[in-house]
């Protein structure tokens, strides 16, 4: 198989990372010819790599080491060093191009300059100050993905107040599990969404959460729908003191939380993941410029909510003077191509979605460049579960050929990638380009030994600023160890399966954690995923390796038929050969099964691992807490198969 995309010598001279490697060498006097250079010196030489980082982007005087130990877990970065990461956001205000545009469902887009975001924020800033915010205290987001929720999280970040939030599409239990836990002084939330062409109303959920926050001085609303509540401040109100754009921004130390994210919450209260200030805009900015190579030029769109990670990832297109777009609505409304609309509309020069939304594209027979103008269009970012070449090609096929795909795989845990894109690395269908600046990547089995060509779990083996600055409510840091540093004491074990090939490529196989292991051979389950969900009569698909007693196997793969179509043995044939004949004679399923749906995490993963656990005969109420599935009903339909005896 040949690259599908390789950089031309303009894109090579042209791209921010070619700038920060010349100046690197400009610094050291290292020759740094090319990325695959540049990555060994920035894993090498991490005190260099991250200092150069903090100077290159000018974020001010440095003051003290950059990095104590590389010790994990406990690795102190920047200890001496006091910033607010809203200060970068600051330093990009211009007044040529808009800071948001906020897109609608129903094709409305509003821009939003620079100056009234930061005036915005500014007045946002001083209200929170009036209900009692100030540094260390939390504020709380229950948002759909509008330019409010951005001004609402730099308000708060500006304070040294810690930020977190979750999508409207949580029921407000959902919502609780994951906010309750930080004691909220404030509430910021609007009175519903649109989706799909439908409008949901959120105001008795908002109440009922309201009514769980006791620790609540506030609640401020965004009319969104017209609708009001009693006893809230309204958005407008809160930000009418807008007469100044200057942030009166509060110094933190590096590690100071910046926001709280959770882990999936499948098998019991969500995990709350702190993020430092330092960490996250030394991240991001390496992230966004460097590997993303998006700059002051750029219109950043990702297809996203404020319950994912990619939702933050978004927002550092700031920090580098980027037009980034917010979208509340769904991507395939009113037709399978919405998203490629809106890029079109909106101008994106980068734009980024899911391999789901990708082959539901395919299955449509849409054609986005055929039917959009999306000349302006550099890249398309990927990220979510493994994209198969077949869509790879795809992109290439009917999105621009001259439209590198940056798939990349990282998480919550660190809030950005570990792999993906660069602008100077060839693309080949299916891979991964190659491991991102300053994270210390392998393959290794299951003895710590580095394998290449072969299936391996992916370990980091030194820290990452992005990494978190602890659990919430973790005082002894016992849950954050058993997290990642369990299996290989000292090296962050990630839990997903990786084989990273001769030119440097690197593929994802699934998480480790549910790999299929049938007659000792290996597999992750984006390998099935990636043949089966390809064919037509197939809309989604689950598969499991289920240990049972006595030394039994069994491996059963959930099917949802495509609209129209019933699961007949003819079907099963053609699923089963697909699987024989492109993946492995040995991972043909023991029954294919007709599902309804397959349960996700609110984050859009497959419920592999507490379903596994569930079929292993462990109780439903133990592997699986229900608000942290998208349809909770579905359990039951699960619970009532069970493995053959």
């Amino acid at each position: 198989m040949e690259p599908q995309w390789v950089p031309s010598a303009a894109d090579i001279a042209g791209a921010r990372v070619t700038d920060f490697a010349e100046y690197v060498t400009e610094r050291t006097g290292t020759a740094l010819p090319d990325y695959d250079s540049l990555w060994r010196w920035s894993v090498g030489n991490l005190a260099g790599f991250w200092g150069a980082l903090w100077d290159y982007f000018d974020l001010g005087q440095r003051s003290g080491q950059v990095l104590v130990s590389t010790e994990m877990p406990g690795t102190k970065w920047f200890p001496a060093q006091q910033l607010n990461y809203v200060d970068q956001v600051v330093r990009q205000a211009r007044t040529d191009r808009p800071a948001i545009l906020g897109v609608d469902e129903d094709g409305g887009v509003t821009e939003l300059s620079w100056h009234e975001l930061l005036r915005s924020t500014a007045a946002f800033a001083r209200t929170l100050r009036e209900l009692g915010v100030g540094r260390g205290d939390r504020v709380a987001g229950y948002l759909p993905n509008i330019p409010q929720a951005v001004i609402a999280f730099l308000a708060t970040a500006s304070l040294g107040a810690v930020w977190s939030a979750c999508g409207q599409d949580y029921s407000a239990q959902a919502a609780l599990d994951r906010l309750g836990q930080l004691e909220p002084k404030v509430l910021v939330t609007a009175d519903g969404y649109r989706f799909g062409g439908k409008v949901h109303d959120k105001t008795a959920d908002i109440e009922a959460l309201r009514a769980g926050l006791p620790s609540l001085a506030a609640t401020v609303l965004v009319a969104r729908l017209g609708e009001s509540l009693p006893g809230v401040v309204s958005w407008d109100e809160a930000v009418s003191d807008a007469d100044s754009t200057v942030i009166d921004t509060v110094p933190v130390d590096f590690e100071h939380p910046l926001w709280v994210l959770y882990s999936s919450g499948t098998t019991g209260k969500p995990k709350g993941i702190v993020h430092g200030h330092g960490g996250v805009l030394l991240e991001h900015l390496k992230a966004v410029a460097l590997q993303f190579d998006i700059g002051r030029e750029d219109t950043f769109f990702w297809y996203t909510s404020p319950s994912w990670m990619m939702w933050n990832f978004q927002v550092a297109g700031l920090l580098v003077g980027a037009t980034i777009v917010t979208y509340d609505g769904s991507p395939a409304a009113p037709t399978p191509d919405a998203l490629w609309a809106i890029a079109a509309r909106t101008g994106a020069t980068v734009v980024g979605t899911s391999p789901g939304y990708v082959l539901g594209c395919v299955k449509a027979g849409v054609a986005p460049r055929r039917d959009h103008d999306l000349s302006a269009l550099r890249t398309v970012g990927v990220t979510g579960s493994s994209l198969p070449p077949s869509s790879s090609l795809w992109l290439r096929d009917n999105v621009g050929p001259d439209v590198p795909v940056a798939s990349i795989s990282g998480g919550t845990d660190v809030v950005s990638a570990f792999i993906g894109g660069v602008r100077t690395v060839p693309v080949w269908p299916g891979e991964l380009s190659a491991p991102y600046l300053g994270v210390a990547l392998d393959a290794w089995d299951e003895r710590g030994r580095p394998v290449r060509g072969e299936v391996g779990e992916l370990v980091i083996t030194k820290p990452m600023p992005s990494m978190p600055v602890c659990f919430w409510d973790d005082p002894d840091g016992s849950r954050y160890h058993e997290a990642y540093f369990d299996m290989f004491p000292g090296v962050w074990r990630h839990g997903d399966w990786i084989t990273i090939n001769d030119h440097g490529g690197i593929t994802v196989h699934g998480r480790s954690d549910s790999t299929l292991n049938r007659h000792g051979i290996r597999m992750g389950s984006a390998d099935i995923y990636q043949t089966v969900e390809a064919l037509p009569e197939v809309a989604e698909a689950l598969v499991l390796g289920v240990e049972l007693p006595g030394g039994r196997y069994w491996m059963p793969l959930f099917i949802v038929p495509a609209p129209g179509v019933e699961l007949t043995d003819e079907v099963k044939a053609r699923i089963n050969s697909a699987i024989r004949t492109e993946v492995s004679p040995r991972h043909v399923p023991d029954e294919i099964i007709a599902a309804p749906a397959i349960p996700h995490t609110r984050t859009g993963k497959k419920l592999e691992v507490p379903l596994k656990k569930l079929f292993q005969g462990a109780e439903l109420a133990r592997v699986v807490a229900p608000t942290a599935v998208d349809d909770p009903d579905l359990l039951a339909w699960y619970a009532q198969h069970s493995p053959p005896k």
